[in-house]
């Protein structure tokens, strides 16, 4: 059975007329939170190298709280959503913690990284009252023994190529995949898992090519794929560069390979930057598009609010508001109190759960993940990603 949210039940009944609701493309003034209130505090890269997806969390997590204020909150609680600009640095995004949680009673956190995650989680565990996601899909952190207090928005980077791995070996059995990838923790991160999971589903790792992040030389990398020739090339690690140079040096060798890319690099307007090269680059994403033309209400309530694209960070916002929060709700309305354990234990009863079609089929928490993804591929003549494959849930 399909579970709705029971907090916006009615508002898909009522979504004819538009709430108007903005908050903007800066950090704008929070009300001061009451005791009953439920806080969520946010360490959100407004500037800075993230900004372009800091911009889009932030509005999505803010739309959500307004949505949800507009139908009484949580069991009559309202919530209020306390950000701090985080520039994306660690340091910043601590200090933004301990200013944001003395000054109010947090329940609930979003980080801006995995250097934060990974940093906060001990005192997370200390406090042992405020349940945090963020901007990360690190696999580590996909660990509810180490991070028993954090989860992960979508499926985590292993996860990520394990829907990329299993949609290719449906498409094309025996295929032969080469792995391009940043020397970043980031970018190493399902390297090695995956390597053996290609290999469980029949596939061969051609090449695995590791290069420095961001805009470089990759002519004799570029070599060294025309040499594996691979059916498929996943890229990670990035957000875009140097995944434009990669696939117009490898076309103009004449090489066949169908190129992907994971979370990070699969905004519309990030792919669309390639130009005519990023016809038909592909990958996974665990939410839809804005512009999906799919049955989809909390979609069509989005494009109501906001008439202007919004990014694949926004929809990531929002998912996390709404995750967050249903924690909370299902904790209430157990009787037991706020404390992380409680909200934690709620969040991975969520079984088969409808977000109103931001992902397209009912999703259940795994560990700290929702393993769920859907492969999409660019149409650069209509300049946006359409749908490639069905939703794929990993076991």
């Amino acid at each position: 059975m399909s579970h709705r949210y029971t907090g916006l039940s009615n508002l898909m009944k009522r979504w004819a007329a538009p709430l108007g609701l903005s908050l903007g493309m800066a950090m704008t003034p929070v009300a001061q939170a009451q005791g009953d209130d439920i806080v969520i505090g946010g360490s959100i890269p407004m500037s800075g190298v993230f900004a372009f997806a800091g911009v889009g969390i932030h509005a999505g997590i803010g739309d959500y709280v307004k949505l949800l204020n507009e139908q009484g909150g949580i069991n009559g609680r309202k919530v209020v959503y306390v950000p701090e600009d985080t520039g994306y640095k660690v340091d910043v995004s601590v200090a933004a913690f301990k200013k944001i949680t003395s000054q109010n009673k947090v329940n609930l956190y979003y980080g801006d990284s995995t250097g934060f995650s990974k940093t906060i989680n001990p005192e997370l565990e200390r406090k042992g009252d405020i349940l945090m996601t963020g901007a990360s899909f690190a696999t580590e952190i996909n660990n509810p023994e180490k991070f028993p207090s954090q989860f992960l928005v979508g499926p985590d980077y292993t996860e990520m190529f394990g829907i990329l791995l299993k949609y290719i070996a449906q498409e094309k059995p025996g295929a032969t995949v080469a792995f391009v990838y940043s020397d970043t923790e980031f970018g190493r991160d399902p390297i090695e898992t995956s390597r053996k999971r290609a290999e469980e589903l029949g596939l061969k790792v051609g090449a695995e090519i590791m290069t420095p992040p961001g805009s470089v030389d990759v002519s004799t990398e570029v070599l060294k794929l025309r040499r594996a020739r691979p059916d498929y090339t996943i890229f990670h690690g990035y957000v875009l560069a140097p995944i434009p140079e990669f696939v117009a040096q490898g076309r103009q060798m004449g090489l066949k390979s169908r190129y992907m890319g994971t979370f990070w690099t699969m905004d519309n307007s990030t792919v669309m930057q390639m130009g005519e090269n990023a016809d038909g680059f592909m990958g996974v994403m665990p939410f839809r598009y804005y512009y999906d033309e799919e049955k989809a209400p909390m979609l069509e309530k989005i494009r109501e609010m906001r008439p202007e694209y919004q990014s694949t960070a926004y929809m990531q916002g929002f998912m996390a508001a709404m995750l967050m929060t249903e924690a909370v709700k299902r904790t209430l309305d157990a009787g037991k109190d706020l404390s992380s354990a409680n909200m934690k234990a709620a969040l991975q009863s969520i079984k088969d759960f409808d977000t109103g079609g931001i992902i397209g089929v009912p999703i259940s928490v795994k560990g700290n993940s929702v393993p769920v993804g859907r492969i999409y591929r660019a149409d650069y003549a209509s300049k946006k990603m359409v749908p490639a494959s069905d939703w794929i849930i990993l076991d």
